[in-house]
């Protein structure tokens, strides 16, 4: 059983009261997750011996801890049949897998899909059919809302991605209005955007749900230039001043990105009318990382430094006449050696340390660039130019 936060307030609430409905039919705690096995809500059923240590096998103290589970638990899980299961569905103990204690699984359905799942621990002799039933009907209610709340993630989706892909002028516009109609009094707070890219899938229904991602309150899948596919995420900040939950949110969803993935996000920005904006700084923050993994995993938009500006430029830019010839494979260490020269300011000592060189091999080195691409490192403008071509080609 795997698990991350709810987002909305009221929504979250009615959740728990659900589970809470069903941990007192069944006599036993209940947990409700997603159909990705991600936490919604979980119920503390008092009862003597609830507290047990035993009861916590490791699946279940994960699941409660990290929010989340791994994807072994997941398929150890749905081997059982869950995913297409209409009926409550009793899963043995297996040490090998973690799972100390028995469970009973609830399916959670609506229209014939399921959206989730609700878990209790098995005892001996465990709950009758009679309460079983029951707490199936209570399933059927907290279906129906996961079904409502699919339906609004799957519109803001649509009026993200139209405000993400839209031409600028009366097209952009509308797509702003319609989005912030979706969003109602949410629209009109201090929000961000996060780009997670590449991100592995385009199709929507691999994408996370926001109520998994904590402060997002729209997220949807878009083209992101040279890195790919990208997920979008509009988060809602408390202040411009405080971006931890979209740094949080980043590093969330970075979780299921893949270990290549990089995470960018954009300066707070109050209303909706800057996302696009907001989206193009988030991204270029992404790219940047992909470029300087020391900037990440996690790299905001005013931090990426000189790739505010190389990200700005047409992906198309060609090179530099003056770099062709260094930024071939062949003379990829005397590029190395330049690039370290010139993030050390041109101090000799500290880049033949870094490198782990003697000056005079350094000094032998860079006068081998100055050969090959005809710039002086004498001059400060040879030196801007060599400097941002050799940040540019990371790009």
């Amino acid at each position: 059983m795997t698990g991350a936060s709810g987002n909305s307030g009221g929504g979250r609430g009615e959740y728990q009261e659900l589970v809470d409905e069903i941990s007192g039919l069944l006599g036993a705690p209940a947990t409700l997750e997603n159909r990705d096995f991600e936490l919604i809500a979980f119920g503390a059923y008092d009862s003597e011996g609830d507290l047990d240590p035993s009861a916590l096998d490791p699946v279940r103290t994960r699941s409660i801890l990290t929010r989340r589970s791994t994807a072994a638990v997941r398929a150890w899980f749905e081997g059982y049949g869950i995913t297409r299961a209409t009926a409550p569905v009793r899963i043995p103990p297996a040490s090998e897998a973690g799972v100390l204690r028995g469970r009973i699984c609830l399916p959670v359905r609506h229209r014939g899909v399921v959206l989730g799942y609700v878990w209790l621990l098995d005892g001996d002799p465990g709950p009758t059919d009679v309460q079983l039933s029951a707490a199936m009907a209570v399933a059927s209610r907290i279906g129906a809302l996961l079904g409502d709340e699919a339906q609004a993630g799957a519109d803001l989706t649509r009026e993200l991605r139209a405000v993400l892909t839209a031409e600028r002028g009366w097209e952009h516009d509308m797509a702003v209005a319609e989005l912030r109609t979706a969003l109602g009094p949410r629209g009109d707070g201090v929000h961000t955007m996060v780009c997670v890219a590449p991100w592995p899938s385009p199709a929507p229904e691999d994408a996370p749900s926001f109520r998994t991602v904590p402060g997002a309150i729209a997220l949807c899948t878009v083209p992101c230039g040279a890195a790919g596919q990208g997920l979008a995420l509009l988060v809602r900040l408390r202040s411009a001043d405080v971006p931890a939950p979209a740094l949080t949110a980043a590093a969330r969803v970075l979780e299921r990105a893949g270990a290549h993935a990089a995470a960018g996000v954009a300066s707070a920005r109050t209303g909706l009318a800057d996302l696009g904006t907001a989206w193009r700084e988030a991204s270029a923050a992404a790219r940047a990382v992909l470029a300087e993994p020391r900037l990440g995993p996690v790299a905001e938009w005013r931090s990426i430094g000189p790739y505010r500006l190389l990200t700005a430029l047409p992906r198309d830019t060609p090179q530099d006449p003056s770099v062709r010839t260094l930024l071939s494979p062949a003379h990829h260490e005397l590029a190395h050696t330049a690039e370290v020269f010139l993030d050390r300011a041109g101090q000799a000592g500290r880049t033949a340390a870094e490198l782990g060189i003697h000056r005079q091999t350094l000094y032998y080195r860079l006068s081998r660039v100055e050969q090959l691409t005809g710039l002086d490192l004498d001059d400060g403008e040879d030196r801007l130019l060599l400097h941002m071509a050799l940040k540019g080609a990371r790009l």
